[in-house]
């Protein structure tokens, strides 16, 4: 196995560890965070039945120019808390994909907890 299949392997053990223990309902979404190597995606996701109920991504309009960046994560954060709050849900599960919590994870975190939001 070469380096990148076996980092990639880990990555995937990680998110299904990660994932096992993690299910959402509709009072209570899994905020699932995807990284690309230019954007970030965040989904509100009611796992029981398997509907997505608000996603944010900084492929859209309104973030032009953001990117994958501490603050455009931070941005981005913030918004999926307040469409959260405007469909009146306050608490979540956040599913951190298997991600290292720290860097744009942490800082998706932070925004959609100063919009409110509670994991």
């Amino acid at each position: 196995m070469d380096r990148l299949s076996n980092k990639r392997h880990k990555h995937i053990r990680r998110k299904l560890r990660i994932r096992k223990k993690l299910t959402g309902t509709a009072t209570r979404p899994r905020l699932s965070v995807y990284k690309s190597h230019r954007n970030v995606s965040i989904q509100a996701i009611d796992d029981s039945t398997g509907s997505t109920l608000t996603s944010v991504s900084t492929l859209e309009k309104e973030f032009s120019g953001v990117g994958k960046s501490v603050e455009g994560a931070r941005i981005v954060g913030k918004k999926v808390g307040e469409r959260l709050k405007a469909e009146k849900i306050e608490m979540v599960i956040f599913d951190r994909n298997g991600y290292n919590y720290h860097g744009i994870v942490k800082a998706i975190a932070e925004g959609a907890r100063e919009a409110g939001l509670v994991f």
